[in-house]
């Protein structure tokens, strides 16, 4: 008999079994906006739960960006809120529009590389590695030890007083 051609997706549409490209593409953007939504509620619930406090968060997840709005009530909260936001798995790319009720000086931002200990990157940043204590601090509560930071995480070093 030989070769036949026939419209790939028509059985979806005249026997009502399988779907069109174009009906998989509709559910899987649905699917992935979902999981967008889970994602952004679970991040404000996670820094609501470490009690960082801003008023009329809100975190919109595109693809790997998150944008973050609200009143943070210092400049300490905001970074906090930014460094629980891009520490999260799957988000690439803070886009922080929150404002501040309380300003303060800003802080510096450093990015754990492997060998990385709170003592060398106060060192780095202050000339003495005993001041790691401020730096771990700082980024109470998403650290709970000293010892327990990892490469890839960005970390606030605030400035002395």
């Amino acid at each position: 008999m030989g070769l036949f051609s026939f419209i790939k997706n028509a059985g979806a549409k005249v026997f009502g079994i399988g779907k069109t490209d174009a009906e998989e593409a509709a559910e899987a953007a649905a699917r992935k906006l979902k999981q967008e939504e889970t994602a952004s509620r679970k991040l404000e619930e996670t820094i609501t739960d470490l009690q960082l406090q801003v008023e009329g968060l809100n975190v919109f997840i595109s693809d790997d960006t998150a944008t973050i709005t609200g009143l943070a009530y210092n400049q300490a909260t905001r970074e906090k809120v930014v460094l629980v936001v891009g520490n999260s798995n799957g988000i690439a790319t803070v886009d922080d529009q929150m404002t501040v009720e309380h300003e303060e000086p800003v802080a510096q931002f450093h990015t754990v590389v492997s060998g990385d200990t709170l003592g060398k990157i106060a060192k780095t940043y202050y000339g003495n590695a005993m001041k790691y204590p401020v730096i771990f601090e700082a980024n109470k509560p998403m650290l709970t030890h000293p010892d327990k930071i990892y490469p890839g995480q960005v970390l606030r070093i605030p400035t002395l007083d």
